[in-house]
């Protein structure tokens, strides 16, 4: 149906609340990245509107830093839409830091906490392969 593909990877040993605040920052730098996948605004039976989403499914998976690093390479050889989230971003208090530290980061081994993909299905397809969605 779709001929991109969405794809967020979760380093698997952050705490619950890491996770979704991850994925929550990653799904908007990927709505900032594609706008034309945001679909029309809701509006319910009393006639009140609310804002859209995305209409393309967005699929969640957990790895290691192993396995965020190697994704992260796939991701650049194949040229995805890559949005990163590092360790260092948990411990500032906006985006003008979070692009500080993120600067700082060693750049072929970053210490990923979330990455989100977007492109050609087959391409995401093989940047993720082997890894589990989350649970």
């Amino acid at each position: 149906m779709f001929d991109t593909k969405i794809a967020f990877i979760v380093r698997d040993d952050l705490q619950t609340w890491q996770r979704l605040n991850v994925v929550a920052f990653l799904a908007t730098g990927i709505a900032a990245a594609a706008p034309e996948i945001i679909g029309e605004r809701y509006v319910d039976a009393q006639g009140r509107r609310y804002g859209g989403i995305s209409g393309q499914p967005m699929l969640i998976f957990a790895s290691d830093l192993p396995g965020l690093q190697h994704v992260h390479r796939k991701g650049l050889e194949r040229e995805l839409t890559l949005i990163p989230y590092v360790h260092a971003m948990f411990a500032t208090g906006h985006d003008e830091a979070n692009r500080q530290v993120f600067l700082a980061e060693d750049a072929d081994n970053l210490d990923l906490v979330g990455l989100a993909l977007r492109g050609p299905k087959k391409a995401v397809d093989k940047a993720i392969k082997g890894l589990a969605l989350h649970a």
